[in-house]
């Protein structure tokens, strides 16, 4: 089977990358989905706050997934659902297997991976203790309450304050559960500060930072757990542990790119985002094979991702067009001071529009600029009330500017008045 372009998954980022590639004149675009529906993990996101900055009204997760469904079903994009793909290579070769056609080969001119994300579960954060049912990621309790109509627990305890966990002690608190508090290994909470305040303070339910989970008790189902206090190496500290009876622990831990077909694939990896290294089109280290979404990094705001794999889309289809101008040499990005990771890494071609640059810091700061600089000179600035290492840092850069750049472009964050 030969097609144009090959999307892996169905998800926010799948579907604008697919749109964004039929609309810049890809023919065959095909997106293929392991789930029996569209949307990836926006159907069971049914609170608002979807939307804002792509439509310009608040959204319901389902809601801002039908908008794309709705416009995918007036092209010719193909949607194979119940299709998952078991292998890719770096000649773009997809190998995907479902229940009506079986094992299907598909050889494509570009390839767009948008697999998302998935939940760091129990095994991989190593909490001692006893192993009894009652265990959930945040996003397993959510499809459960959301999407199956069930309640899995009654009296909760959240460790850590990612914004799936933050979002889901309202959801056990609106559905009569007790959730007894949120407890943070970090000095600081790991979602947004608008979850903090809309989930947690208003809802009276406490947050405990430099907090862990030491101990499960329970044999057929959780019975309660023990926390402690840890000290600035995360290692809890003795006479601080305190018992807490209970009879579900939802994780809310960390998200992982999932990247499995990626190194398949060869792809160079960042090993700071866990997701490939990309270009200012969104092209991985294999020509041809295009990434975005939070296969990339981990984004705040689905917005992003769809905006993100607009790019994409546009860039896999200038490929099968073989409309790519490149560079006579590759422009490194650098993070310099308090910069955990910038978003894209390399630019190899000449920009025909804007690029955003997505970045994170690692250490909270207030009254800063990020500064962007070339051999030197700094050639872009933007001002900044506060950075967090849970909030994403977005930076257009005009085409323009990068056109002249041809050295390492270096992002550094600095206080005002250093």
């Amino acid at each position: 089977m030969n097609v144009d372009i090959v999307v892996i998954g169905g998800g926010p980022a799948g579907l604008a990358a697919a749109l964004s590639a039929y609309r810049a004149g890809a023919q065959q675009v095909v997106i293929l989905e392991r789930d029996f529906e569209l949307g990836g993990i926006l159907p069971q996101c049914i609170h608002d706050g979807f939307g804002n900055f792509v439509f310009g009204e608040m959204l319901t997760g389902p809601e801002y997934a039908q908008r794309y469904i709705e416009e995918i079903e007036k092209t010719g994009i193909s949607v194979m659902l119940n299709s998952m793909v078991v292998d890719l290579d770096s000649d773009k070769k997809v190998t995907v297997v479902n229940p009506e056609e079986g094992v299907v080969t598909m050889k494509a001119k570009a390839v767009i991976l948008a697999m998302g994300c998935r939940e760091r579960t129990r095994s991989q954060i190593l909490i001692p203790g006893e192993r009894p049912s009652g265990i959930y990621t945040a996003g397993v309790a959510q499809r459960f309450i959301n999407m199956e109509g069930l309640l899995p627990g009654k009296k909760v305890v959240v460790l850590g304050s990612g914004d799936v966990g933050l979002i889901m002690a309202r959801r056990f608190s609106l559905e009569g559960g007790d959730v007894e508090g949120v407890y943070e290994i970090l000095p600081r909470a790991g979602g947004l500060t608008r979850n903090v305040v809309q989930c947690l303070e208003d809802y009276g339910i406490p947050l405990h930072v430099s907090h862990t989970i030491v101990d499960i008790k329970g044999k057929e189902r959780v019975e309660g757990v023990t926390v402690a206090q840890v000290d600035e190496r995360f290692k809890p500290v003795p006479g601080t542990e305190r018992y807490i009876p209970c009879d579900t622990v939802l994780l809310s831990v960390g998200l992982i790119p999932e990247n499995e077909l990626s190194r398949k694939a060869t792809i160079e990896m960042d090993l700071t985002t866990g997701g490939p290294v990309v270009d200012e089109s969104m092209e991985t280290s294999v020509p041809g094979i295009f990434a975005c979404g939070n296969v990339v990094h981990v984004h705040d705001l689905v917005d992003d991702v769809s905006q993100a794999a607009e790019v994409a889309g546009k860039g896999a289809a200038a490929c099968v067009k073989g409309t790519v101008e490149r560079r006579d040499t590759v422009v490194s990005v650098k993070k310099g001071r308090n910069v955990s990771y910038v978003v894209p890494q390399i630019i190899r071609g000449h920009p025909k529009e804007d690029i955003v640059f997505y970045l994170r810091v690692k250490e909270i700061e207030k009254n800063v600029k990020v500064i962007i600089s070339s051999q030197g000179e700094v050639v872009k600035e933007k001002k900044e009330r506060i950075v967090k290492p849970p909030e994403m840092v977005k930076v257009q850069m005009e085409k323009a500017v990068l056109e002249n750049v041809n050295e390492e472009l270096h992002f550094d964050v600095i206080r005002l008045g250093e």
